[in-house]
């Protein structure tokens, strides 16, 4: 028989689970492996998502592990420590449309109230923790503070209703367990779970018109940055965002 002994985690840039698999033919590997966790844990954080797992099979090839537990299946097993913590990594920052899909999977949205929920998303978080909720950079449009990816992916909806993505809810997996598992898993992903749903909860009910007047409010992120209609768009910064939120809140 063959031990084996798996670090499993998510990779949802691949779209699968991924795992390393170490052969365990000796006692002093497992001070080796607890090396390699310690490893991982430090460069993608104490919260990560990580489970150990221990299986003996007839051989050490990865299709033993998987005829022994079917656990184990559609696994893509990563080879090399570097490159399982670098996908890793890569999943524990979020991008804007991460967000827009959580509020998809709740609410109904038009483009421009989806647009407008992530921005405060990413407004009250940042005021609130210091922190980025995601990485896309947010700029002033003519209807309010814009997140350019999120608006390339919906904006063929112009003003009516994101049906598509509901209709179609579980063929596209917009669904609120996988959409709110892909949160968690990144950093402070309960932090950023109750956040966002403090945020829904304050704003959710606003329509898209109330959103734009709320975000053009005097003294607002938007009001201070941006420019008259037909110079290039100027990105909100962050430290306009820490300084002037409040003046939209309600």
């Amino acid at each position: 028989m063959v031990t084996h002994f798996i670090f499993m985690s998510s990779s949802y840039s691949l779209g699968t689970r991924i795992a390393l698999d170490f052969i365990v033919k000796e006692e002093s590997i497992k001070e080796e492996l607890r090396k390699d966790l310690d490893k991982i844990i430090l460069e993608c954080g104490r919260d990560v998502s990580i489970s150990t797992h221990m299986i003996q099979t007839d051989d050490e090839t990865w299709t033993s592990v998987c005829k022994a537990d079917h656990f184990f299946k559609d696994v893509k097993v990563i080879e090399d420590l570097e490159v399982f913590i670098k996908l890793i990594q890569k999943d524990r920052k979020l991008q804007g449309i991460d967000v827009a899909k959580y509020i998809l999977s709740k609410i109904t949205c038009t483009q421009l109230k989806l647009q407008k929920l992530v921005y405060l998303c990413f407004a009250d978080y940042l005021c609130d923790m210091g922190k980025v909720l995601f990485t896309d950079k947010i700029y002033a449009f003519k209807y309010g503070p814009v997140v350019d990816t999120v608006y390339k992916k919906y904006k063929e909806y112009g003003y009516k209703a994101i049906e598509e993505e509901t209709k179609d809810i579980d063929s596209h997996g917009i669904l609120e367990m996988p959409a709110k598992s892909r949160i968690l898993f990144a950093e402070d992903g309960i932090g950023k779970i109750v956040s966002i749903e403090r945020t829904l909860k304050r704003y959710g009910g606003l329509t898209a018109t109330e959103l734009v007047e709320l975000t053009h409010k005097e003294d607002s992120p938007w009001k201070k940055t941006y420019k008259d209609e037909g110079v290039a768009y100027s990105q909100i910064e962050l430290d306009t965002i820490k300084k002037y939120h409040k003046f939209e809140k309600i």
